[in-house]
């Protein structure tokens, strides 16, 4: 199965205390590359989350939005420390009765003073908040992946299309190939008879020699078989039933090109030059498809 490295998902889970939504955006990476947005006070779970999201994802820079929206008053409680707040009134009133102040201190003043007031978070039971979290990032990177892979499927028909256009180029080359070496000893045949004029009795053996070692120094069939095996290996890892890799795909893409080269650099014919820079601009579209599949 082909799966782009692009997509978005988005999953939710509520557990009845807290309702939690994940959010994942995801681009090309050569690595799995899972950075995590979240309240700072479920840092905790970070790892396990990213832990959750791999089950799904094997490359892509991964973004990560985590909200939690909590449904129950039992996450804050409010303490007040009566003993403090007396010994604070009491000395506040003595001071004011020292320096004939009249004004007593209210109860905001008292209430904001150092420690009469405390604002506390409930201990929450970190295994019940982490498998809560586990289990929307699960949701919103089974979202993703399926995005990625009806994304992949595109990519994939595009790159079998390419393919089959590779093959037929290749085969082109395979046959136009052995008509260079006749045109070849043609010309050679021509240029003997227009140098010793019209005799070319004693020379059929120097002229079989030369087309014998032209031909040799032309020949691209070892390369066409590859170039076709390539094809082949590439089709047979974007079939449905395979588990397709990207950085398996680069590297045939890299070996195909290769061969390609080799057959440019071999070839002493523009019919079959052409039909190379053809052939490596459908190879050079295929690498740019590749470098989006997971």
């Amino acid at each position: 199965m082909v799966r782009s490295m692009t997509g978005f998902g988005s999953g939710q889970f509520s557990d009845g205390k807290r309702n939690i939504t994940v959010e994942i955006r995801s681009v090309n990476h050569r690595y799995a590359d899972i950075s995590v947005k979240m309240p700072r006070r479920y840092a905790f779970a970070e790892e396990a989350i990213k832990k959750e999201i791999r089950k799904y994802v094997r490359r892509g820079k991964l973004d990560v939005s985590v909200s939690v929206e909590n449904t129950t008053d039992e996450e804050v409680k409010i303490s007040i420390n009566t003993d403090l707040a007396k010994q604070y009134v009491e000395s506040l009133t003595d001071l004011a009765e020292q320096l004939y102040i009249m004004d007593k201190p209210s109860l905001q003043y008292i209430a904001s003073l150092p420690d009469v007031m405390k604002v506390t978070t409930a201990v929450e039971d970190e295994d019940e908040v982490r498998n809560s979290l586990c289990a929307a990032a699960g949701a919103a990177a089974e979202k993703l992946t399926g995005m990625r892979t009806v994304e992949g499927e595109k990519l994939a028909d595009d790159i079998r299309r390419r393919a089959d256009l590779i093959d037929k180029m290749a085969a082109e080359v395979e046959e136009r190939s052995p008509e260079t070496v006749k045109e070849y000893k043609e010309r050679l045949d021509k240029r003997i008879t227009e140098l010793i004029g019209g005799a070319l009795e004693g020379q059929e053996e120097r002229i079989v020699l030369e087309a014998a070692v032209f031909a040799d120094k032309v020949n691209v069939t070892e390369e066409t078989v590859r170039l076709h095996s390539h094809v082949s290996q590439l089709k047979n890892l974007l079939s449905d039933d395979a588990e397709c890799d990207g950085k398996k795909l680069d590297f045939i893409i890299q070996e195909m090109n290769r061969e390609a080269n080799t057959i440019g650099s071999k070839a002493n014919d523009l019919t079959i030059t052409n039909t190379v820079l053809e052939l490596k601009s459908e190879i050079e579209k295929i690498r740019e498809q590749v470098q989006n599949i997971e």
